[in-house]
């Protein structure tokens, strides 16, 4: 039965993110509720699938993969601040390239976090899951990690094919000229450079996601996180 419920939990997951689009319920919510009211619901009914997604793999028996070793816990504490960061800063940012971003405001020759990556949640969430599929080598939580690892991946194909398309390829070479996929890219071959400081509301924000899971995990999860 421990299998069942975690198969249901990701099945669950997984549907309510391509079935309110595929089903024309989008609309009809956004219609109802405005965006901001469509993403909070959304936001509040994926976290609580997160919740008991996680749960539900805590619960599975355990069959052990490999053992996990020290530095790999540290690889997840160092992942989890960047990643943290990535999505603070993304969500609702001027990025017309992101589904978690908004076309207004954006400015191609000051892009913001677009110069940094144009997928900053996906980058986010490929760090989240790797990082924890790298240290959770049971087959529970392989079974919970890597799909989400390999969704952020695909998903940034996806995603930008789409915004290319729907741009056409002039716009797009134009408003992402200076810009990049990988993290740092853009920064690294001289296109990008900031400018202004981050943030501070953002960066504020995020130091207290940071905190707050910090102290959550073992209460939630059953696991301190340090290394």
């Amino acid at each position: 039965m421990d299998w069942i419920e975690l198969a249901l939990a990701m099945g669950l997951f997984m549907a309510s993110h391509r079935l309110p689009a595929a089903l024309g319920l989008k609309g009809r919510i956004v219609g109802a509720l405005g965006e901001r009211g469509y993403t909070a619901v959304f936001s509040i009914l994926s976290l609580a699938l997160l919740w008991w997604l996680i749960a539900a793999a805590g619960r599975a028996p355990f069959v052990p993969l490999w053992d996990q070793q020290g530095w790999q816990r540290w690889a997840v504490n160092i992942a989890m601040p960047a990643a943290i960061v990535l999505g603070t800063f993304g969500i609702a940012a001027p990025n017309p390239f992101a589904f978690e971003g908004r076309a207004s405001g954006f400015d191609p020759e000051r892009p913001g976090i677009a110069g940094l990556t144009r997928q900053p949640l996906l980058w986010a969430l490929a760090l989240w899951s790797g990082a924890h599929l790298l240290a959770n080598g049971d087959l529970a939580h392989v079974l919970l990690f890597a799909p989400f690892f390999l969704m952020a991946l695909l998903g940034m194909k996806v995603i930008e094919s789409r915004r290319r398309r729907a741009l056409g390829d002039d716009s797009w070479q134009r408003l992402t000229a200076r810009t990049g996929l990988l993290p740092g890219a853009a920064l690294l071959s001289g296109r990008w450079r900031p400018g202004a400081l981050p943030s501070l509301p953002r960066l504020g924000l995020a130091l207290l996601i940071w905190v707050g899971l910090w102290h959550l995990h073992a209460p939630v999860i059953g696991l301190w996180p340090a290394p």
